[in-house]
């Protein structure tokens, strides 16, 4: 029998249901709309960051249980599970330099984390300190022009369909390339650390949520 993963939208069932509550009484203890729990309950919507920990907080939950799957139990055959990715359903993290939209989020325990991002920051003085985190990373643009700043290399302009693979431990920054307002690129992101998409979006703190 093919096992069935778990989505955000069963989670939140789930939870409800082991409290007992009605759609409405999650509501209230949760402070999220009757509708907007319903269509997340259903895989028809997910959350953004700022309201999964609203959630968290006011349930009394700990965040890392609405990003990852239990523990697996013995060897897994093919899963067969997929996701289509769209923005309108991503969870969306702002910060002073990007707009990260985490793709196809209804996926617990991913191996990659796909992100669409908005490059906003010019200059890697404007963009502040180099960025470091677990694992290795491929950024693809789609649109306009970026400079890559690492720590042990020169820096490199990457036009629109190129793309960089670096180690994410090694410093990093993404600017936005003369004679552009913004970039837009696809990154994919890949770690065995355990609740990675957790800790991806809380690299800059709760103040960088939208």
């Amino acid at each position: 029998m093919t096992e069935r993963h778990q989505t955000l939208g069963s989670l939140m069932r789930g939870l409800r249901k082991r409290h007992g509550w009605t759609l409405r009484r999650m509501s209230e203890e949760s402070g999220i709309p009757v509708s907007t729990l319903s269509k997340v309950e259903h895989d028809r919507l997910t959350l953004t960051y700022d309201k999964l920990l609203q959630l968290s907080q006011r349930l009394g939950i700990r965040l890392s249980e609405l990003f990852a799957e239990p523990e697996e139990r013995g060897e897994r055959s093919v899963t067969a599970r997929r996701s289509i990715g769209r923005l309108d359903r991503a969870v969306r993290v702002t910060t002073d330099n990007y707009d990260y939209y985490y793709m196809c989020p209804e996926l617990r325990n991913k191996r990659m984390i796909p992100i669409v991002t908005t490059i906003r920051a010019r200059t890697v003085e404007e963009f502040g300190s180099l960025v470091r985190h677990s694992g290795e990373e491929y950024i693809h643009v789609i649109d306009g022009s970026i400079v890559v700043h690492t720590e042990f290399y020169d820096p490199v302009t990457l036009n629109q369909g190129e793309g960089i693979y670096i180690d994410s431990g090694m410093g990093h920054a993404y600017v936005v390339a003369e004679g552009y307002d913004e970039a837009h690129v696809l990154g994919i992101c890949a770690s065995r650390e355990q609740d990675f998409a957790k800790s991806l979006m809380t690299i800059h703190g709760d103040d960088a949520l939208d």
